[in-house]
């Protein structure tokens, strides 16, 4: 049996009485942001007179930063800005959701507030109706860190059945999958779809099309409901771009972009285009393709297990061992998308899409720009 948290195992029929209470007109807000490690989340709930129909409904707050990796205990507050509000799928309506930005005590972005610089270049590349979609792979883990329903003494079969398989022998996990599913539905996550992938134990779910810093947004709710859910059952789910060491495949956190320019008639060579610019920035790219600078993803981009080597740049129609992928339907159509391969599990979606945009959208400043 997997190792599951102790707190999973309470009575929820008894948390239920108190669930079906009615609360008046008061609303319940939960306030969702990033901490100081670039990957956690956190969370706090705060009572409102009434339902906030609008994201300028709901105040700024405050919390702790000393507690969350974001603050001296000398000068600890910090300050919590809603950006994006969505429908609470464990509370359920009138209760929400808020997505939030932090700021220092001087109002300026946290270290790790990388919506307030992506949202800079969204706005500038406004007009090319940048599309993006993420592709989150995740694998659950027991409370002691072993892959859900491993042997607790060995490893299971190879790789080979797993991948959007099913049954009891090859699909491990699905209550979870198909609850955060439809978290999200109700949330107003724009969630795509999901599918196992092909480590036992380790899933994908998609977000998008989004429009610009939209993607990022519903991408860390899209994963802070996968938290909650797995607390929920007890278990966890990690975005360790390498949780398992030898011949398994690791985690990652494929991207497609396209503009509007790239979706219309002859729109390939404005895929090729972009294409020749992210070669030419294939380390700058790698740097912030995880939290940690390109560590994490050293681990994970050895150029097997459908993965490109980290130290080099490749692209190729339906070639998923290349960093670059066009999909053969797009070469066929000659217009669409692409997908960039490389960011990690846990990389920040903001990050991400920010360099993309920068990359393939904004000619680079020149030393007579700067002068």
């Amino acid at each position: 049996m997997a190792s599951v948290s102790i707190s999973s195992r309470l009575n929820k029929a008894v948390r239920q009485q108190y669930m079906n209470l009615p609360q008046g007109e008061k609303c319940q807000v939960t306030y969702i942001w990033v901490d100081g490690t670039g990957e956690g989340l956190r969370n706090k709930t705060r009572t409102l007179d009434v339902e906030p129909t609008t994201i300028e409904d709901i105040p700024e707050w405050n919390f702790d930063g000393s507690s969350t990796y974001q603050a001296e205990g000398s000068n600890s507050d910090m300050y919590l800005i809603p950006v994006r509000m969505f429908r609470d799928p464990f509370t359920l309506d009138p209760n929400k959701l808020v997505l939030c930005e932090v700021l220092k005590y001087n109002l300026l972005p946290a270290e790790t507030n990388h919506r307030h610089g992506c949202n800079k270049v969204m706005e500038q590349v406004k007009d090319q109706c940048l599309w993006f979609g993420m592709e989150q792979e995740y694998t659950l883990l027991g409370t002691d860190g072993h892959p859900f329903s491993w042997p607790p003494n060995g490893f299971p079969a190879p790789q080979g059945p797993y991948y959007c398989g099913v049954g009891a022998n090859h699909a491990f996990g699905r209550d979870i999958v198909e609850s955060h599913y439809k978290a999200c539905l109700y949330a107003g996550v724009k969630i795509y779809g999901t599918n196992a992938e092909v480590m036992p134990s380790q899933w994908e779910f998609q977000v998008g099309p989004c429009e610009g810093i939209e993607m990022g947004d519903h991408l860390w709710v899209a994963r802070f409901l996968l938290h909650r859910v797995c607390e929920d059952f007890g278990v966890v789910a990690t975005l360790d771009p390498k949780p398992i060491n030898g011949n398994w495949n690791g985690a990652g956190c494929h991207t497609n972009i396209s503009t509007q320019q790239m979706r219309e008639d002859e729109g390939l060579q404005h895929i090729e285009q972009a294409i020749d610019k992210l070669s030419k920035r294939h380390k700058e790219h790698i740097q912030v393709y995880d939290p940690h600078g390109g560590k994490d993803n050293v681990r994970r981009l050895t150029g097997m297990h459908e993965t490109a080597n980290i130290n080099d740049f490749s692209a190729g129609v339906a070639n998923r061992g290349a960093s670059i992928r066009i999909p053969r339907q797009v070469g066929k159509d000659k217009r669409g998308y692409f997908e960039d391969r490389r960011p990690a599990a846990n990389c920040d979606p903001y990050t991400v899409t920010m360099a993309i945009a920068k990359t393939c959208l904004l000619e680079p400043k020149t030393d007579e720009d700067s002068q």
